[in-house]
């Protein structure tokens, strides 16, 4: 539209300069043909808008929207219409307590009540995307500003709303699907009726207060401590089981060597064992019931 109003003040020069004196009179044909051009330059531009790849836009003239959407591409307009570019792209905003990692500086997580009446402080990231189809009745119910507008209060609110059904260490540990599955529920209604859809809920990081957390921790290592003891029991067990079966072993074994050995076979056996000695000896071995028996070990 700039180049549509430089074109008509031009065309009004051009017919100023064609009623002054003649010698200047012959420029005001070409002053007026370029301000004709400019004008039609202007229109033409003003007439064709370019929506870029993951937006929409949606027509406003005189505070009125069309409900008829612009796809992304070159397309063609009324020059006097306002086009509002709407991100359909998937968005995500985040609320978390540590320092510029959220969508607002600051200390930005969600203070809630559980049901026993601690304060429980969450980090959450939603992931949404407008519905294309919707984005007039955004623009003219909500605004462009749908963020501050739709997005965070709803969320903020729905998860004070469900966290009061949870203990605070449920929350923590085994309630935490349940939790984020029930608020995702929840939001996901209030998102469809105004023309946002809920991709997906995240509950990044759940904070108990100290106390409770040094309960928790005391806990756990009590629990951890007893699971060590266990296994040093079951270990004793098992080498008392072990040293058990050893010693009837051996019991068995001098059991077999009492009652199966006579005297004549432990006499073959220690002469077997001197001969085979590399000791140079002579040894006269005496019998009782017998002659005696000379072993020369040479």
């Amino acid at each position: 539209m700039v180049l549509v109003v430089l074109g008509i003040i031009v065309l009004i020069a051009g017919g100023v300069v064609s009623k002054v004196a003649k010698p200047t009179a012959v420029y005001g044909r070409f002053v007026k043909i370029a301000g004709l051009a400019l004008v039609i330059l202007g229109l033409g531009v003003a007439c064709i808008v370019q929506i870029e790849p993951g937006e929409v836009g949606v027509q406003k003239l005189f505070g009125k929207v069309s409900n008829e959407i612009l796809e992304s591409g070159l397309n063609v307009i009324n020059p006097l219409v306002d086009v509002v570019p709407f991100n359909i792209k998937t968005q995500n905003y985040t609320m978390s307590g540590v320092h510029d990692e959220g969508d607002r500086s600051g200390d930005d997580a969600i203070r809630v009540l559980s049901a026993d009446g601690l304060e429980v402080v969450i980090d959450l990231t939603v992931l949404y995307k407008v519905i294309p189809a919707e984005a007039p009745r955004i623009l003219r119910e909500i605004g462009p500003d749908y963020i501050n507008t739709i997005v965070r209060p709803i969320c903020r609110t729905k998860i004070r709303d469900n966290a009061v059904y949870y203990d605070a260490v449920a929350l923590y540990s085994t309630k935490r699907d349940e939790f984020q599955t029930r608020i995702f529920k929840t939001i996901e209604h209030d998102f469809q009726k105004r023309g946002l859809v809920l991709e997906q809920l995240l509950v990044r990081n759940i904070t108990l207060p100290k106390s409770v957390k040094q309960t928790i921790e005391s806990k756990i290592n009590a629990e951890q401590e007893a699971q060590k003891m266990t296994f040093v029991l079951q270990k004793e067990r098992q080498e008392a089981e072990r040293k058990r079966v050893e010693a009837q072993c051996i019991a068995d074994y001098q059991k077999i060597l009492s009652t199966g050995l006579s005297d004549k076979q432990l006499q073959y056996e220690m002469i077997k064992a001197i001969a085979t000695s590399p000791n140079a000896k002579l040894i006269i071995m005496d019998s009782k019931k017998s002659a005696p028996i000379i072993v020369d070990g040479k």
